[in-house]
This record gives structure tokens, sequence and C-alpha cells, in this order.
């Protein structure tokens, strides 16, 4: 399978929930930064994904899976002995897509275009920081007195840990969330978590060495 990605994209979720479920995958990287976005020979990356963003995967038989928080229950799916999500259909399971719901279009949404993009003025990205405290207030009430998010760990700590790694960039300290940092420090000790941080932050030149 191919993971279409860039370094400083949420493609860092699945890069870690492959990693952690022991499924290999091909880095395919997509310069995001500039427009058009294209891959590394300059292929329009609009010929591959019509949304024009990552992270995509594409499976084996050609077909193809889009956005994040499907992507990583597709992955998780892919090998249940891993314990990356529950099984389906139960309430736990439910539990779990609620919170990729919420990371995906309360904390992920918020960062990004607001707080990469100071284009925008500095009233919208105080704004958006704003939002983000109040949400990160949530996660932070979530993990009283838990290791992981849902109290196991899953996929829904790797796709969280996208945008705390991005908190000191965006200047949306965690400094009032100890628990969110007690946990940071937790998910940056696991080896697969530093794996998928090692391959995924790669230039293309080094993905093809």
């Amino acid at each position: 399978m191919q993971l279409y990605y860039h370094p400083y994209g949420c493609s860092l979720a699945p890069a870690i929930a492959a990693a952690e479920a022991g499924i290999a995958l091909d880095l395919v990287y997509v310069d995001i930064i500039g427009e058009p976005h294209t891959l590394a020979d300059g292929l329009l990356y609009t010929e591959i994904n019509a949304r024009n963003y990552v992270p995509l995967l594409g499976l084996d038989d050609g077909t193809e899976v889009s956005e994040a928080g499907i992507i990583l229950q597709y992955l998780a799916d892919l090998n249940p002995a891993a314990g990356l999500a529950p099984a389906q259909g139960t309430t736990e399971r439910r539990e779990l897509n609620q919170w990729l719901t919420f990371l995906g279009t309360e904390l992920h949404k918020t960062y990004s275009p607001w707080l990469f993009h100071p284009e925008v003025g500095e009233l919208a990205q105080d704004y958006a920081r704003k939002r983000v405290a109040a949400r990160y207030a949530i996660v932070e009430h979530q993990l009283e007195g838990r290791a992981w998010l849902l109290g196991d760990y899953t996929v829904a700590d790797a796709y969280l840990f996208v945008m705390a790694n991005w908190a000191a960039a965006a200047k949306t300290p965690l400094t009032d969330f100890p628990n969110i940092r007690a946990w940071f420090e937790r998910m940056k000790a696991r080896p697969q978590v530093r794996a998928a941080l090692k391959m995924h932050s790669a230039s293309p030149a080094a993905q093809a060495a």
C-alpha cells in the first residue's frame, strides 16, 4: 500500500497507526506547500486525488481510502490483534468514532488553515488559538486518570499526536494541560511512534534511498 504524505501533514497519524500495526507502507511525497500540489516527479496530485490533500491510502487493488479518520480505522482493522481499535458494532467503537470525528473537525480543522496561514490576520489567528485551547480543555478532562485517550491505546492517540506535535510551531502551548503534556511524553516514548516520525519526516530523496 502507498501512503501519500507530507512531512508537516496529518498523514503522520496513519504512518503511526501502520507502524503500530506492523503494516508496511510505501510513502509517496506530495508537495502541499506550493500550488499546484505535485508529487516528487512533478505529476499533479489532482491526477491521483481530486481532493488535493493528504493523507491518501492507495490499496494494492488500485482503489483508494481517503480522510484521516477512515484511513486510521481501515489500518487498525487490517490487524485486529494489534488492538488499535475496538471491534465494529461495539459501544467502544462508537466512542472511538466520536473522538476521531471530534479531533478531525474541532482540532485538526482549526489548526488548518487558520494557524498555518498568517495572511488570515492576527484577529482570525487569535480566535483560532482560543478555540484550540477550549478543545484541548476537553481532551485534558478526558485524559484525567487515563494513560491514553480511550483508556486503551488506539488510533485516536495517533491522530491527537499530530495536533499536539504542531502545538509549539502553531503557538498553541500545552502549558495549561498537564494531562496532555504527560500523554504527549508517553507517545514520544513509544518505539513505533519514534519510527514513524523518523520515516514520515524524511525527504523524498531519503525515502527513495
